[in-house]
């Protein structure tokens, strides 16, 4: 691994993602929609193009044998030890109907793991940067994931794909969720959720099949700021899963967690 390259990108990316959150700060609340996505009702601005063009144009010239994937251009270029994964607006949907709950998330990949991490509020003017083995940073601040000794007293995030919203599973573990603490939290901003637990905001993480251009960065993020990112089984969370199931948390409690997720899904 390249570290002087790591360095590099992780100054472009904090550079280009400012840039882009501009755009969506000074867009929102007035910009066009230009198509719905999918079935379940995601909607594509003009936002998210100009953002995306703002992060894929430098990152392009300046390392251009890297691979690319983001969330509206799909695929640019060959496959490539190094990955980048990018996700112009996380929370388009929200931005959408004038919720201020969004941001750009930016992540690089080596060898289907994340290395850097860059995510930027822009109505908040928060930036969340994370690199591997450097921890993990608001507005150049550190960020420690908290350990909550009355875990069901606490906020826990709930995160899940769009496919499996009627899933009767995940139906079952949602509820349970909801009943067990004293708030789940749903923002449909991923990458928000992850940077609020790495800073200590809330006090996990369960995921439910939800993979994409907004995980990454994020799993980063809290690995950085002292927390366990496991799978289902407790295993942990490594490389990149179409279908990925995962729990984050402070290692106390790890245990509790996963105890009322089994239960959930019973």
């Amino acid at each position: 691994m390249n570290d002087q390259l790591i360095q590099a990108a992780k100054q472009l990316a904090i550079s280009t993602i400012r840039q882009a959150g501009r755009v969506a700060k000074d867009k929102f609340d007035n910009f066009t929609v230009l198509r719905s996505k999918d079935e379940f009702g995601d909607v594509v601005t003009e936002v998210d193009h100009i953002c995306e063009d703002i992060i894929i144009k430098p990152i392009r010239e300046t390392f251009p044998s890297h691979q690319i994937h983001s969330e509206e251009a799909g695929d640019i270029g060959s496959n490539d030890e190094w990955l980048w994964l990018i996700d112009p607006l996380d929370g388009t949907n929200n931005f959408a109907i004038g919720l201020p709950v969004f941001t750009t998330s930016i992540t690089l990949m080596y060898r289907r793991e994340p290395v850097l991490g860059v995510i930027y509020e822009p109505l908040t003017d928060r930036l969340f940067v994370s690199a591997l083995g450097e921890g993990a940073f608001c507005n150049s601040r550190p960020m420690r994931v908290q350990s909550n000794p009355n875990i069901v007293k606490g906020n826990i995030g709930w995160i899940q794909g769009h496919k499996v919203q009627n899933d009767p599973r995940a139906v079952n573990l949602r509820q349970c969720l909801d009943l067990k603490f004293k708030r789940m939290m749903r923002l449909w901003a991923p990458t928000l959720q992850w940077c609020m637990l790495a800073k200590g905001d809330i006090d996990g993480i369960v995921l439910y099949n939800s993979e994409g251009d907004d995980l990454y960065s994020g799993l980063l993020m809290v690995k950085e700021a002292g927390g366990i990112v496991v799978d289902f089984d407790g295993n942990p969370f490594t490389g990149m899963k179409e279908e990925p199931y995962i729990v984050a948390c402070h290692p106390d409690n790890k245990e509790e967690l996963l105890h009322i997720v089994r239960e959930g899904l019973q």
